[in-house]
């Protein structure tokens, strides 16, 4: 609930400090005394335009600072405080600060952390809820009539979330398979004649080396045998080296009997012709061995030139073809087996989102009873605030497919006729402010159970009413005000000696100075403030004891 608010240099309130406490509590003070000052400036704090007009006449700067108390962070304020990672500790009380400069700007603050005035309007609605003459918050904006009617009713949202998720997350993985199966299809041809061209070749891992090492080895060898078969000429013959060597050998064994050292020459030569003779025999194995076949090459280089090339039509390596094959077969395998799949991601998808719909209308049917219980409650409230002729109705319609979400598959709005015969309107229709705070109230009531923001404010709902309806007013007030905290912006003395706390809203000059201040009210204040609101400028005895009865009777 609100704690403490502090307002310095708004319009004629130069400084201000107040307490509040929980129950009703009420504000009073003659018109034009500056009970909108203090909305304005609450709504500073409620995310509101800071209008350079609220700094007060020759300041430079206006602030306000209001003090909020929770047991428990509301689920909204926790949410969002945790997107905008401002921290929080468990039982702190939440101050929220707005500063605006007559020169323009403002700025924001939640315990000394700044914040956007964003986050501000983002949490509003768990903070104060709002109702006077010109109401946009609340109960008028038909954005909170589901969540309002669902907590009434009771509804299973988190069953009905989930069921949402899960055919959500299952039309996804069906749409996911459908384009990866279209794509693949658009593919098809091409990757049929890449597989076939591929399958065709069959490459190998490891290939390219082993080709261009055959075909280096290839190369060399066909230029090592030409020169052998040039050094087979020098060989062959009658004159080769070796026939040399044999004929000296023979003349020499001849003439070198008897000699030693023609003997010695003689062994030498010997063993030259054995050495030239080895010679031959090694150059005649090596030419056989390097016996060039031209075709081995030629196909050899054939097939390195056609896994190059396939090769840069893939841009990959030759060594990465094999993967590619392998890559584009299971591709291919995919899309024969991909109908399979989607019919059973369609079967799941069908199923997920019969369960929604189930669900969706056992939440339906939950609200439509709801709204004949509410409807009733709100009814029974309208001829006690002078609205006999009222009729209050909770529509609901059904959502198109598209606009179908987590809350479920209807629309709700909450509408009003004022006249008998006259057609239903949305509540922030209706003609009469009066009339319409009326209607809040008679809706608060029926909805008191179900819970709201922290603080609840009525700006003079019991405007143009006087007697039994204002003292209707001033009960159904103090009902909903307990356990809560609600505030009451009143001319009606029926309603203000309702208020567990009054404060007294007043203007004072000095010179051409104004100001307005605000006192809160002891008991003898508040009977002399009620009897002010009973008879006017001059207050009578009988104002003082009509003032009395009304306190004591509430």
């Amino acid at each position: 609930m609100l704690s403490q608010l502090s307002i310095r240099n708004i319009v004629l309130i130069e400084a201000l400090d107040l307490e509040f406490g929980g129950g009703l509590g009420v504000l009073t003070g003659e018109t034009g005394a500056g009970k909108s000052i203090l909305l304005d400036a609450l709504g500073l704090i409620l995310g509101d335009r800071a209008e350079t007009s609220l700094v007060r006449a020759g300041e430079e700067k206006a602030s306000v600072t209001a003090s909020f108390e929770f047991a428990t962070l509301p689920d909204q304020i926790a949410h969002a405080f945790d997107d905008a990672d401002i921290e929080i500790e468990t039982g702190e009380a939440l101050i929220i600060r707005r500063q605006v400069k007559a020169d323009g700007g403002s700025k924001a603050h939640i315990n000394d952390q700044p914040v956007s005035v964003g986050l501000l309007r983002e949490i509003a609605s768990s903070l104060v809820e709002l109702h006077g003459q010109h109401d946009d918050r609340g109960l008028v904006n038909p954005k909170g009539h589901r969540s309002l009617l669902d907590r009434y009713a009771g509804s299973d949202l988190d069953g009905l979330g989930r069921t949402w998720t899960q055919w959500r997350d299952a039309e996804e993985k069906l749409k996911n398979a459908r384009d990866a199966v279209e794509q693949a299809k658009e593919e098809q041809d091409l990757l049929i004649a890449h597989s076939a061209e591929l399958t065709s070749l069959e490459p190998q891992a490891g290939e390219e080396a082993r080709l261009a090492e055959q075909r280096a080895a290839m190369q060399k060898g066909e230029k090592l045998s030409g020169d052998l078969e040039e050094l087979r000429h020098v060989w062959d013959g009658s004159d080769s080296p070796l026939a040399a060597l044999r004929i000296a050998a023979r003349r020499l064994d001849r003439i070198a009997s008897g000699h030693p050292l023609l003997a010695e020459a003689l062994a030498a030569l010997d063993r030259a012709v054995i050495e030239a003779g080895e010679a031959e025999e090694k150059l005649q194995a090596a030419s056989e061995a390097l016996v060039h076949d031209p075709a081995a090459l030629d196909a050899a280089e054939t097939r390195l030139f056609e896994l190059r090339a396939i090769a840069r039509k893939h841009r990959c390596e030759v060594d990465e073809l094999p993967h590619k094959m392998r890559e584009m077969r299971r591709v291919l395998d995919a899309i024969e087996g991909g109908e399979a799949e989607l019919d059973a991601l369609e079967i799941a998808a069908q199923e997920a989102g019969d369960r929604y719909q189930k669900k969706a209308e056992q939440v339906h049917k939950a609200r439509l009873a709801a709204a004949k219980k509410l409807d009733k409650a709100v009814a029974a409230e309208l001829a006690p605030l002078k609205l006999d002729d009222a009729r209050f109705l909770t529509s609901i319609g059904k959502l198109p497919d598209e606009k179908w979400s987590a809350s479920g598959i209807d629309s709700i709005e909450f509408l009003i006729a004022t006249n008998p015969g006259a057609d239903f309107a949305p509540l922030n229709k209706i003609a009469s402010g009066g009339e319409l705070s009326r209607f809040i109230l008679a809706l608060k009531v029926a909805l008191a159970e179900q819970g709201g923001a922290a603080t609840v404010i009525f700006d003079e709902i019991d405007r143009g009413v006087g007697g039994a309806v204002a003292s209707a007013i001033g009960e159904r007030l103090a009902r909903l005000a307990d356990g809560g905290q609600l505030l009451a912006v009143t001319h009606s003395p029926q309603v203000a000696a309702r208020g567990g706390t009054h404060y007294l809203i007043a203007k004072s000059s000095q010179g051409t100075v104004t100001r307005t201040s605000v006192s809160l009210l002891d008991e003898q204040g508040r009977q002399e403030e009620i009897a002010r609101m009973l008879s006017g400028a001059e207050i009578t005895t009988e104002a003082r004891a009509q003032a009395d009865r009304l306190l004591e009777k509430a």
